[in-house]
């Protein structure tokens, strides 16, 4: 990033094209920096979305109770009700819109909060246009492919039943992709969308070694360079989880120099 940019500065630099985004997505925009909302409306609406912006927590939660957005874009700092708050709200309520945080703050603390909460993903400002929009599309693209899932299952009762039939199994891990469902040891364990997924993924490709920049290619749908501490966070928090010490795990290993892996089936 340029020297001198203050931290709600946004670089403008539109790179999308409409074609390469889904049709008119409905996107909710909760900024308090009138500049910074402006500008991100503007791109969005220039990448094909429609687009409805407001400026703090409590008219995000109102606009999106009038009309479910498909994408929420939450500011972390906002005025009567912050970005954080608003993901508790919504996630409380069983709400799994998908939600993009904005933050100026860089500590692994807040990006952990909000993700612990339920974010999807997060930028921290300043941030390129051209990488917003990336994610943007990223995040959709995943609620597409989970909102396609679930109605080729309601389409079919015999396929759904198959599949829920279906289980994962890796020693005492059982994973039930259908539910997205996961037992370990014989207890249920509740993980997040991108948890579940991630895990998922290393399951069904026992002692296969994923990069950092793989495993954000295929679970989070991009590949950014300096974003690969999100795959970190988040193996760390499987671990958490699963391991019964997250310091010697003996279920996601790491490959030093290389990446991560699940151990081959037991």
């Amino acid at each position: 990033m340029p020297t001198g940019e203050s931290p709600g500065t946004v670089r403008c630099k539109n790179t999308a094209s409409p074609h390469d985004n889904p049709p008119m997505a409905h996107i909710l925009v909760a900024e308090d920096q009138t500049d910074i909302r402006d500008l991100l409306v503007m791109n969005l609406r220039s990448a094909g979305y429609e687009v409805s912006a407001v400026g703090d927590g409590v008219a995000a939660l109102a606009s999106h109770a009038e009309r479910p957005a498909d994408l929420l874009i939450l500011d972390l700092m906002m005025p009567r009700m912050d970005g954080l708050e608003v993901c508790k709200v919504l996630r409380a309520r069983g709400n799994a819109t998908p939600i993009l945080m904005l933050t100026a703050k860089s500590t692994e603390l807040d990006r952990v909060l909000g993700l612990e909460l339920g974010a999807d993903d997060y930028l921290t400002k300043p941030f390129s246009l051209a990488e917003f929009l990336a994610r943007v599309k990223a995040l959709l693209r995943r609620a597409d492919l989970l909102r396609a899932a679930q109605e080729q299952a309601q389409s079919s009762a015999q396929a759904s039943a198959q599949a829920q039939q279906q289980v994962v199994r890796n020693g005492e891990l059982e994973i039930l992709p259908a539910k997205r469902q996961v037992r370990y040891r014989g207890e249920a364990i509740e993980f997040t969308a991108l948890e579940f997924d991630l895990l998922l993924h290393f399951a069904s490709h026992p002692g296969h070694v994923f990069s950092r920049a793989q495993l954000l290619d295929a679970v989070w749908g991009y590949t950014h360079d300096g974003y690969e501490h999100t795959v970190t966070t988040h193996i760390n928090r499987l671990r958490a989880k699963l391991e019964a010490d997250p310091m010697r795990p003996a279920l996601i290993l790491t490959v030093r120099g290389t990446g991560y892996k699940m151990r081959d089936v037991v």
